[in-house]
């Protein structure tokens, strides 16, 4: 049995009157890619945003490495929550420089890094003018420059065509080879399905499913039936 890099325990979130997370206890096996799926609006993003502290969580823990979050556990996380945060007027290069400054991290790895996501031939273009699927690449690339243990991904492929969607798939599943385990989160069925070893499926605010990926199972149908218990018991709760 794997160790778990992170485990979260009855984590919940309110902000003010309403529940965006519930009692949700996650557990991300180490050397993995672990898919938390989830309609829109289901929690997905809030949960990952107390993992990497940018939320304080209303209840429960969060366990790195088996020991209690510390704010010191972030050096050996890498994220990108949302839209990555790029400089339009830099290349892919100068803002890896920038951020490995912001950081007072050594600048040797900026190389290695523009290779690990095909954008070394970028050069003189700049990050505004970088389609959308090469934006997500090098956020990607800014969340990797403290070499993190655990890397964490906020739907990385929306809004990509079918190309970005493979070239990043490719990369995500590249990365427990590296060492890296991820956690990836998605509305989108199929794209985890073809990259996550482990899926956690998060509905309402609760996490209704965590198991391994088997083969030949119909992960449609098991998301629907989750999805389907946790408004039904969501219904009765406020009956």
């Amino acid at each position: 049995m794997r160790p778990y890099i992170l485990e979260t325990r009855h984590l919940s979130k309110r902000f003010k009157r309403q529940q965006a997370v519930a009692d949700v206890s996650l557990k991300i096996p180490k050397g993995t890619v672990y898919g938390l799926l989830g309609p829109n609006g289901a929690g997905k993003t809030t949960t990952l945003k107390m993992i990497t502290g940018l939320l304080r969580p209303s209840e429960g823990e969060i366990l790195v490495g088996g020991k209690p979050w510390e704010r010191r556990h972030l050096e050996r996380i890498g994220a990108l929550i949302e839209a990555p945060a790029l400089y339009g007027n830099l290349t892919a290069r100068e803002n890896l420089m920038v951020h490995a400054k912001l950081l007072r991290l050594p600048a040797q790895r900026i190389e290695e890094l523009l290779g690990t996501v095909d954008l070394q031939e970028t050069r003189s273009k700049k990050a505004s003018q970088f389609s959308l699927g090469m934006k997500q690449r090098l956020g990607i690339a800014i969340a990797l420059l403290n070499q993190p243990e655990l890397l964490i991904l906020d739907e990385p492929t929306n809004g990509l065509d079918p190309l970005g969607i493979q070239e990043l798939r490719e990369l995500i599943r590249s990365f427990p080879g590296q060492g890296i385990t991820v956690i990836l989160s998605s509305h989108i069925l199929s794209e985890v399905e073809q990259i996550a070893d482990h899926i956690g499926i998060i509905s309402g605010g609760r996490l209704g499913y965590e198991s391994e990926i088997h083969t030949g199972e119909d992960l449609e149908a098991l998301f629907m039936q989750v999805v389907a218990r946790n408004r039904e018991q969501a219904g009765v709760q406020h009956a």
